[in-house]
């Protein structure tokens, strides 16, 4: 019924394998599907099901745009079968969110659902449980919802991009704060970093790449590094001293401008080396985020003071129907199961993907791979194939992008300083000859349609210029091309001083890669390719085994603090 709805109403019927995805949701498995099979539709079948219930159901989507597109897009659909559907989005205030959750269905994002999840509890305060306010209707007459509260509860969430939320994303934490003005904190974080500026690396602190931390030697006299007569009192001991100056140093060795966060309005703003996008409303803790904004020489925003936190993995695990989709969820099934009780099953595609792979070519250094890089993307481009160039940072897409200026090629950038265009670019990327450079494409959640021109000369060619920490990741670029049975190719560019391997590689493997990669190139880039690879799967565990230590905090915390438990219903 609902696949005849869906026709008649949007003019789209669900493909076998759409249908299949839809009952992998319904029953609360995570479907792979990969990119193009139409996802969105997929979600919608069973959100319909479970809107049918009464119940909410909340479909959590990557971005704003996203959870706005999709609930207008669908309306139609839903209104013909009985469901109403609302979307949450940043820009809301509190009477539109009520309004967005008393639908059937609700599309969001993780972050305003958890955040809205977090008020409600704060706003319930004594009533958190269920008992207390199932009570307090059966005495006073008062509604089982709280006045302040905006959800109506936890009850089905279908995941979109399920890997990066559940895995990638696990652990951050969602914080609710306030802000409190500290004068005494900005004076400290002057006067540290000011004299952070007179140390020097391996003399006076050693770093540790890998885990992104340092050393204070611990002969440094601290008091007079920091000028103890400048620190305000209550920063004046030995220890809050060496915090401050370490923090100092972390700023200015491990976080850089264009990468980690950009400055916008005379403001720091984070961005996610995940996804790449922005996230205005966060910030650093324990001064690091006063430090940067003391660095880049912007006014410095006040400390801000915890209300509420949890992290998405624990969130998530409160609903008590859980779904979703992905295109890479393969490698991570075992944790997908341990964590949060989902299964992983692989959709097949609708038609066979045509998609060349070619080995990865690994370099030297970098100016020998962004060369490489540079000759790649001319090369495909003189045939008037689409070019998708993903980068790791910023500042790398930027320089990229005038790098090909520079060589008479345009191209369009997508970035955290960009995003806005994001789509409509994105929609373009695969005409003929398009050049789109990209930081990261995780959870774009636009299609790139190949204009007949491009499906002639051979379709869209991804160029990957690093391996990611994470090899889903990697996947997840590569699957924008050879969507429904369309051509297309890619192939990885990497170097032996990428950030991966000086961070997760083995030093004296790549000593010998190095050594033999100027002798013997085939050998050499054979060799150099297990080094990467190595780092990777390195990157890859260490990752996994922070996420099951926080884990193994969240049960024993459940387990010693029992009787604090809130109801989520």
């Amino acid at each position: 019924m609902i696949h005849e709805a869906s026709f008649r109403v949007l003019g789209m019927r669900p493909f076998t394998v759409q249908t299949a995805g839809a009952l992998a949701l319904f029953n609360g498995f995570v479907a792979e599907m990969a990119t193009g099979e139409g996802k969105t539709l997929t979600a919608s079948l069973t959100a319909i099901i479970r809107g049918w219930s009464g119940m909410p159901c909340h479909i959590v989507t990557a971005n704003d745009y996203l959870a706005e597109r999709d609930a207008q897009k669908l309306e139609p659909l839903y209104s013909f079968c009985g469901v109403s559907v609302g979307y949450v989005i940043s820009t809301m205030d509190p009477a539109m969110r009520k309004k967005g959750y008393s639908a059937d269905i609700t599309y969001s994002t993780a972050k305003e659902v958890t955040a809205d999840f977090l008020r409600d509890r704060i706003a319930l305060g004594s009533l958190q449980k269920f008992e207390r306010r199932l009570i307090r209707k059966v005495v006073t007459g008062h509604p089982l919802q709280c006045d302040g509260a905006v959800m109506r509860g936890l009850h089905a969430a279908i995941i979109d991009e399920a890997d990066s939320l559940l895995i990638d994303e696990a652990v951050t934490p969602l914080i609710i704060s306030r802000q409190r003005e500290d004068e005494e904190l900005n004076t400290a974080c002057k006067v540290a970093f000011e004299a952070s500026q007179n140390l020097v690396a391996g003399k006076d602190y050693s770093l540790d790449y890998r885990h992104k931390d340092l050393h204070l030697d611990k002969r440094l006299d601290v008091k007079e590094v920091l000028c103890e007569s400048r620190i305000p009192k209550r920063f004046s001991g030995v220890g809050f001293m060496r915090e401050l100056l370490r923090q100092a140093l972390i700023a200015r060795e491990f976080y850089h401008r264009d990468k980690q966060y950009v400055v916008q309005d005379n403001k720091v703003v984070i961005v996610d080396e995940f996804t790449g996008r922005i996230m205005p409303m966060r910030s650093w803790s324990d001064g690091l985020h006063q430090m940067i904004e003391v660095k880049e020489g912007v006014p410095i925003t006040p400390p801000n003071e915890t209300l509420a936190r949890i992290s998405f993995q624990r969130f998530f695990r409160y609903y008590k129907y859980l779904a979703g989709m992905t295109g890479t969820a393969h490698e991570e099934r075992g944790e997908l199961w341990q964590v949060y009780d989902l299964p992983v099953i692989p959709i097949p595609r609708n038609r066979p993907c045509k998609r060349t792979s070619y080995p990865a070519r690994i370099f030297y250094d970098q100016k020998q791979k962004w060369d490489a890089v540079l000759e790649e993307i001319e090369s495909v481009h003189k045939n008037g194939r689409p070019v998708l160039i993903g980068t790791r940072s910023v500042e790398l897409s930027e320089r990229l992008a005038e790098n090909l200026k520079k060589r008479g090629l345009s191209c369009e950038v997508i970035n955290a300083v960009r995003h806005k265009e994001e789509a409509v670019i994105i929609s373009r990327a695969g005409s003929h000859g398009a050049i789109t450079v990209a930081t990261n494409m995780a959870g774009r959640g636009t299609d790139i349609l190949l204009d007949q021109r491009s499906v002639k000369c051979g379709g869209l060619h991804v160029i990957a210029t690093e391996f990611h920490e994470s090899g889903r990741i990697d996947r997840q670029l590569y699957g924008r091309s050879g969507r429904q049975g369309d051509p297309g190719s890619n192939r990885t560019f990497a170097a032996l001083d990428d950030e991966l391997v000086l961070r997760h590689g083995n030093k004296m493997s790549r000593k010998a890669a190095l050594a033999l990669l100027s002798t013997v190139k085939t050998a050499g880039e054979w060799f150099a390719g297990i080094v990467i690879r190595s780092a990777q799967s390195n990157a890859q565990r260490k990752a996994a085994q922070s996420r099951i230590a926080i884990q193994k905090m969240d049960l024993w915390l459940d387990d010693s603090l029992s009787f604090t438990r809130g109801d989520v219903q």
